[in-house]
């Protein structure tokens, strides 16, 4: 008797209208070239703007780098239902828009819908806010989505790799919550520690 095949992985990709475009896109570049990994793609209207301002890139070029792409508007799509297994969703940049409507679990869209169904089927949510400096309700908001299970994921750069292009901070950013989500990296930069001790 032949083995049941391995349940194929599923991964929801959302870009929403907050500056920083190029993480979500290197997402899908990144998981595209790993492989073993079925994208499912969410742009919302604010998010196409900015991949066009920021990334000189048309819808075409963004939808060949997912697997899926599903309208925002379309909320019976299967990612609107928690009988469609995936390992959770990312939402590379999260709007303070998007961060409060699934603070309050509004599901006013699919991508809020989808990122609703994530947190209520306990799978991993990585909402990766762009937004300073923070006003109260974007903290709060913050707050919900983490007691709810949720991972806020602000982008930040890390200098302790010594980067030299703004391509190595993006990438550094992605290769971590790509790791979130248990897939494996072929190069990784896990920090090995000081070289020397401090005085």
């Amino acid at each position: 008797m032949n083995a049941p095949a391995a349940a194929k992985r599923r991964l929801i990709v959302a870009i929403t209208g907050a500056t920083g475009a190029i993480y979500g896109v290197r997402l899908l570049e990144r998981l595209r070239k790993l492989g073993g990994v079925e994208t499912h793609l969410l742009v919302s209207s604010a998010g196409w703007l900015n991949i066009q301002h920021e990334l000189e890139l048309d819808r075409s070029a963004v939808h060949a780098l997912a697997d899926v792409v599903h309208n925002v508007r379309d909320v019976g799509a299967s990612i609107a239902s928690g009988s469609f297994v995936t390992d959770g969703m990312v939402i590379a940049p999260c709007s303070m828009r998007t961060l409060a409507s699934v603070a309050h679990g509004l599901s006013d869209n699919l991508i809020t819908r989808a990122a609703d169904v994530v947190l209520k089927e306990r799978r991993r949510l990585v909402l990766l806010v762009r937004e300073t400096p923070l006003n109260l309700a974007h903290l709060r908001n913050m707050t919900s989505v983490t007691e709810m299970g949720g991972v806020i994921f602000p982008p930040l750069p890390a200098f302790y790799q010594k980067p030299a292009t703004i391509d190595e901070m993006v990438d550094h950013t992605v290769e971590r919550v790509i790791d979130l989500f248990g897939v494996a990296l072929p190069v990784t930069h896990a920090w090995q520690g000081m070289r020397g001790e401090a005085d």
